[in-house]
């Protein structure tokens, strides 16, 4: 049982701004705000910019990430709920909605998830130059080991020295504690509704029935998941070994859904791991996918070293490349209709699920970059306007390193053939996609 906090509801307001740490769950932020004076409030804005189109011909965000997310807030409502703060759930500019919501609830605090690349960083800019009797306070939640720890500027460009570094060097801390629950007269009166895809512009849609990802988004769909990939299958066991798989649910964890935004922390992940070597097992499988996180921690502090370099065609490298912009041929491998057949099995996979495999993943954007030299960027916009697991930093740093402008010590070329002769050797996942659509 929740220990109780009282509040003076004459005291300052304090506002709980959510960007991409959608949980209550080891989220420095809200535990903040829960140790100031006064009432709490949460609040998300669907940015109405990301689900309009591009001129790629498709939206930032389109429909199978936008019910995920959708299904995060109205989680996160609920849990909010659960201990007396209400979440403000607005649709349009994050500014001008914050602006408005501060005006009306005479906010005092903002805490927030601290973020570092553009777009981001202005939203920041913009509410600080415009109030500056307000406390803003941000946080970084979004990472397995703590920036505080590092030196950022002089991170290793290469993912071995990175990882061998903080395994040495560093330890994770330990989740934060679970927060309080508030006196019942912190909930505002009104109660805020979770839009639908239609009011973001988007159409609803069944889940394909072969889809590799039929998970709901949410704290709770993901601690559901992390149970079960542990403690009742074990197929954690065996990740090593399953990891480069291409059918089904289980050939890997597809925890990077829920990590992507943040209803679920890499701590907790992480912890949960440690709990059960302890108690279970501990072998290759369970420490590689620990190896994974470390991963996305590096992609994390390579975007923050780097900054909008992660974004400009050379690459952190700045390499001078010559890169095409034929929309025909960038249609073609959108629409899986490429002359590999292989690469239009995953760009299927991934145009009717918003799902991939890793192992598809590396091999079409190989196939974009250094086959049809198409402007990998263009690859990386329609990843982040499809993918369920869109992570800024895990998507620029993986395009850049298979792209060759990134960490890839090597520029490894995929040979598509060979890849998958050798991980669909019977063709049953490009049969699956290659057949006429089925629900």
């Amino acid at each position: 049982m929740s220990s109780i906090v009282v509040k003076d509801a004459e005291e300052t307001k304090s506002l709980v701004w959510f960007r991409n740490d959608l949980r209550i769950n080891d989220n420095l932020a809200l535990n903040s705000a829960l140790s100031a004076p006064g009432k709490v409030i949460g609040f998300y804005c669907f940015n109405l910019s990301m689900f309009k189109m591009t001129n790629l011909g498709f939206p930032r965000i389109d429909k199978f990430r936008a019910k995920f997310l959708l299904e995060t807030i109205e989680n996160l409502k609920e849990d909010l709920k659960r201990i007396n703060i209400t979440l403000i759930i607005t649709i349009g500019d994050p500014v001008e909605e914050l602006m408005r919501v501060i005006s009306q609830q005479k906010i005092k605090n903002i805490f927030f998830q601290k973020e570092w690349t553009q777009e981001e960083v202005e939203e920041e800019d913009k509410l600080k130059n415009e109030y500056n009797n307000i406390n803003f306070k941000s946080f970084y939640s979004q990472f397995l080991y703590d920036p505080n720890d590092l030196d950022i500027n002089n991170i290793s460009n290469v993912f071995t020295n990175f990882r061998k570094h903080c395994e040495k060097k560093l330890n994770v801390k330990d989740l934060v504690e679970y927060p309080k629950k508030l006196l019942e007269d912190n909930l505002l009166k009104d109660d805020y509704l979770t839009p639908s895809l239609s009011d973001l512009g988007l159409e609803d849609f069944e889940i394909d029935l072969r889809s590799a990802f039929k998970f709901k988004g949410g704290y709770n769909a993901a601690k559901e998941r992390l149970d079960f990939y542990l403690w009742q299958s074990k197929k954690i066991n065996f990740y090593k070994q399953t990891r480069n798989g291409l059918i089904g649910q289980d050939y890997s964890s597809k925890f990077s859904s829920w990590l992507s935004n943040g209803s679920i922390s890499a701590r907790e992940i992480f912890w949960e791991i440690k709990d059960y070597e302890k108690n279970i097992l501990k072998n290759q499988s369970t420490y590689w996918l620990i190896f994974e996180l470390i991963w996305r921690d590096f992609f994390k502090y390579i975007s923050m070293k780097y900054r909008n370099k992660i974004f400009k065609i050379g690459g952190i490298l700045e390499k001078d490349y010559h890169w095409n912009t034929d929309n025909k041929t960038f249609d073609k491998w959108v629409d899986g209709l490429t002359n590999e057949p292989f690469v239009n099995a995953n760009m299927l996979e991934l145009k009717y699920t918003g799902w991939m495999s890793n192992r598809g993943r590396q091999n079409v954007a190989s196939y974009l970059a250094k086959e049809l030299n198409i402007d990998w960027r263009w690859g990386a916009r329609y990843f982040e306007s499809q993918l369920i697991d869109y992570d800024v930093h895990s998507n620029y740093g993986n395009w850049m390193y298979v792209s060759g402008v990134g960490n890839d010590p090597r520029d490894r070329k995929f040979n598509i053939k060979f890849q998958a002769e050798r991980y669909d050797p019977t063709n049953k996942f490009q049969k699956m996609w290659l057949q006429t659509r089925i629900f």
